[in-house]
């Protein structure tokens, strides 16, 4: 008897809840964090509604014809748990823990935010014995040095895992950058250090097939990580978050970036900074759960590869 897609426990895209990861090749994670934020927190509560907008994803990709769940073993591992919510360092350090051990049952992870900052300890944990290339849409380049006279903010991820060996800058492309909330020490941090940046205006310009080519250019065959901010749409699109910018991408185009990179050889994601307080319709998070599909699609695909 199959119950109606509103029943059940609410899982990221109704995949199973699984506890153990040795079960499973793939791990939806959520990591509902905001203690990094300068403003506008509810980013904590993304998560429980990006599963609840995904409940009506399918499993059969209509363009592509991909099937992650015949292709992987999938299931939803849960939160991660924190011991100190209000310590920003404590709370990074139990992400690595909880990533740590995906990693060593060789679990790949796609993961739901929170903040940005949560991408950092992600990094931390599964980029150990090499360096990654990074796939960054965003409108921020988040390469600050300090916000709030803290290295670890929702700003400062990306300056933090070039200094720790987790990236490397020369394999790592930031795509939709635009806005007045950038300053120029972040991109320029960028531009001294190899990050390929490109701006919302060289995108209007050149649009996806060409930017697509740039990051496949630029990541190579190594590993690769995506990390998706969704004020890299524009708020036209992904209202609910906590710093958005006019003038981003659509999430046609959206769509049409992860496609491009299908092929890469991926080992993990993440869609962050839906925050629900600012878009009670769910629309935002809808968006997420899409894009977390899409990533899942190509995910699915590179887990086959490498096996």
């Amino acid at each position: 008897m199959h119950a109606p897609r509103y029943c059940g426990i609410p899982t990221f895209m109704r995949a199973p809840f699984i506890e153990d990861p040795v079960e499973i090749d793939i791990a939806l994670v959520g990591v509902p964090y905001d203690g990094a934020v300068e403003a506008r927190s509810g980013t904590r509560q993304g998560p429980r509604q990006i599963r609840d907008m995904s409940s009506m994803m399918r499993s059969i990709h209509h363009v592509t014809r991909v099937n992650p769940y015949e292709l992987c073993r999938v299931g939803d591992v849960g939160d991660v748990p924190f011991s100190r919510i209000f310590d920003v360092e404590a709370s990074h350090r139990d992400i690595t823990s909880f990533y740590e051990r995906l990693n060593n049952a060789g679990v790949w992870p796609l993961s739901a935010g929170g903040d940005h900052s949560i991408t950092l300890p992600i990094l931390r944990a599964i980029a150990m014995d090499r360096p990654l290339g990074l796939i960054h849409i965003d409108a921020h380049t988040d390469c600050c040095d300090e916000e709030m006279n803290s290295k670890y903010s929702h700003g400062t991820p990306f300056r933090r895992a070039c200094e720790e060996n987790l990236i490397d800058p020369e394999r790592m492309i930031q795509i939709g950058i635009r806005g007045a909330a950038n300053s120029p020490e972040c991109w320029e941090f960028g531009e001294r250090n190899g990050i390929r940046i490109v701006f919302m205006e060289e995108f209007a310009r050149i649009g996806v097939e060409r930017t697509v080519e740039e990051a496949r250019r630029i990541v190579g065959n190594g590993p690769v990580y995506i990390t998706f901010d969704v004020d890299g749409l524009d708020p036209a699109f992904t209202p609910g978050t906590g710093t958005p910018e006019i003038g981003g991408l659509t999430s046609l185009e959206a769509q049409g970036l992860i496609r491009g990179f299908r092929g890469l050889n991926l080992v993990g994601a993440d869609v962050v900074e839906v925050a629900p307080p600012f878009d009670p319709s769910g629309s935002t998070a809808l968006v997420a759960a899409t894009v977390m599909y899409e990533i899942l699609c190509i995910l699915a695909g590179s887990r086959i590869t490498n096996s």
